[in-house]
């Protein structure tokens, strides 16, 4: 993948807040729903997801500034900085610090000196290739710590399971696709994705992970990440949207447009409607699966009103304005203390 702050449009040195903003404006520049004629714009949305999923969170930005993960959050192996006696290998007493790539993505393994059972090059390897859920790991189950059967010891024969994380945008969250995942092991799979899945969820893909000594392979494990939307925000099953309305509408009342996963609906605001009142679109929001793929319906979408002035108010309208300042004033904080 191209280098993430390219994609973006920003400067390294841009601020958190550059680079949300430049996202927001490229990802409603560049949404599928926005080009539909254009066969890559599903691939170069995607791109713009994968770039700010880097330099949008802290951590992976410091470490992709680093040099120690690329632009698809893979870690990057930059070799031993040096051997010391004893089996360990770093600079000071023996550590070392490295990173694991799993279902969360790139992890940070920090270590001391290794003394005697640490067996610093197993861990080495351990480190590059992930490891199985445990109880009392790090997050969704995952840890960087490892069993003996994690390398075919003991007579298990098993191969290892392979973890990895794929974004996906919300409306193939909400009715289901497919894509291809590029592994580890440099072979792509196709992948289904059910409707309904959310942010953390995984998909097992039995027997495509690494070989184990007798032949048996491990499985693919994927973790699923729904990009930030530049319309809706995801509330559990529940979508959450802000609609600006004009101040005539919000007086007077009208009928106005609502986007929705499935197409536009319309929406009747009643008079005299404050900035702030929401209403509720039943069923609108994202579908629920049962077992097996059954349906339990679909969340709810939210509406929050947010009346919002013309760009260049008129003359008449601020007349009109001062006018009611004047002859009906009013005080809407009253009740603040």
């Amino acid at each position: 993948m191209r280098d993430p702050y390219t994609i973006l449009g920003v400067s390294k040195g841009a601020s958190a807040a550059e680079i949300k903003s430049a996202y927001r404006k490229l990802a409603k520049k560049l949404h599928p729903d926005a080009n539909k004629h254009d066969a890559k714009a599903a691939s170069r949305f995607s791109e713009l997801n994968a770039a700010y999923e880097i330099v949008g969170d802290d951590d992976k930005r410091k470490a992709f500034d680093n040099g120690e993960i690329d632009a698809e959050g893979k870690p990057r192996f930059r070799g031993f900085e040096g051997a010391h006696p004893g089996g360990g290998f770093g600079q000071n007493g023996g550590g070392f610090e490295g990173f694991t790539f799993g279902g969360d993505g790139f992890q940070r393994r920090g270590g001391g000196g290794a003394g005697p059972g640490a067996g610093g090059f197993e861990d080495l390897l351990r480190g590059m290739f992930g490891g199985r859920a445990s109880p009392g790991g790090g997050a969704r189950g995952y840890t960087n710590q490892f069993e003996p059967e994690d390398f075919g010891s003991a007579g298990g024969g098993g191969g290892q399971d392979i973890g990895v994380t794929l974004t996906i945008t919300l409306p193939e969250a909400a009715k289901g696709s497919s894509a291809r995942v590029s592994l580890p092991t440099g072979k792509e799979v196709e992948v289904k994705i059910p409707a309904g899945i959310a942010t953390g969820q995984q998909i097992r893909l039995k027997g495509q992970g690494y070989p184990g000594p007798l032949g048996r392979a491990g499985d693919v494990i994927i973790t699923i990440s729904v990009a930030p939307h530049p319309v809706f925000k995801i509330d559990g099953d529940d979508l959450r949207i802000d609609l600006p309305i004009t101040l005539y509408e919000a007086l007077l009342g009208g009928k106005v447009r609502v986007p929705t996963l499935d197409g536009a609906v319309e929406l009747a605001i009643p008079p005299e409607t404050n900035s702030g009142r929401t209403f509720r679109l039943k069923g609108k929001g994202v579908p629920v699966k049962g077992g097996k793929g059954s349906s339990l319906g679909a969340g709810d979408l939210f509406a929050t009103v947010r009346v919002v002035l013309p760009d260049k108010p008129s003359d008449e309208l601020k007349a009109l304005a001062k006018k009611l300042r004047d002859d009906r004033p009013y005080d809407p904080r009253k009740d603040l203390g």
